[in-house]
């Protein structure tokens, strides 16, 4: 089946929506600039996805992988490395569908997503591996959390796209 990729334009929207989600996330935990370099990841887009990387439910899929890391001494390690598999056919679709969403905000608000998933699995207040309803409550966080983030952010189109994904912040969170 072919998937309608992003266009070159779309590319330069990409890097924004990136820079933006990062500095918005950074914020919030109040992450300085080598705080952010141990969390470690990439952007993919469909052009240069696996068959196994391809969604049709979601914008973006979170990947693990590891990399070697030669340090100064002769051991070399393995680092944990995510990679942030955005799905251009599913975003294109949305866009297609809802004239209202704009590309910026909309990405904006899927980088920010998953730069809070990256946070919470480097930082380990939350496994990688999970599944059932330990995904599920971990999404409905995460989704809660985005929305803190990007409340107050002052972006064209971007509180359209926060009202639009409201019911994804409906969670039962217990503090002991």
């Amino acid at each position: 089946m072919a998937y309608l990729p992003f266009n070159d334009d779309d590319i330069f929207t990409i890097s924004e929506a990136l820079d933006i989600a990062e500095d918005a996330t950074g914020n919030f935990y109040k992450f300085s600039l080598g705080q952010w370099k141990r969390h470690r990841y990439d952007v993919k887009t469909l052009a240069s996805l696996r068959a196994n990387e391809i969604a049709q439910q979601a914008f973006a899929l979170l990947n693990k992988g590891a990399r070697a890391i030669s340090g100064l001494e002769s051991n070399t390690k393995s680092r944990d490395f995510y990679f942030i598999c955005l799905q251009d056919h599913q975003i294109l679709k949305a866009l297609n569908r809802d004239k209202a969403l704009g590309l910026l905000p909309l990405l904006v608000y899927v980088f920010t997503h998953e730069l809070i998933h990256i946070v919470r699995f480097c930082n380990f207040f939350q496994r990688f591996d999970v599944s059932g309803k330990e995904k599920d409550k971990e999404e409905a966080i995460v989704h809660e959390t985005t929305f803190e983030v990007l409340e107050n952010l002052a972006l064209p189109k971007l509180d359209y796209v926060l009202d639009s994904y409201q019911g994804h912040r409906i969670c039962d969170m217990v503090v002991s």
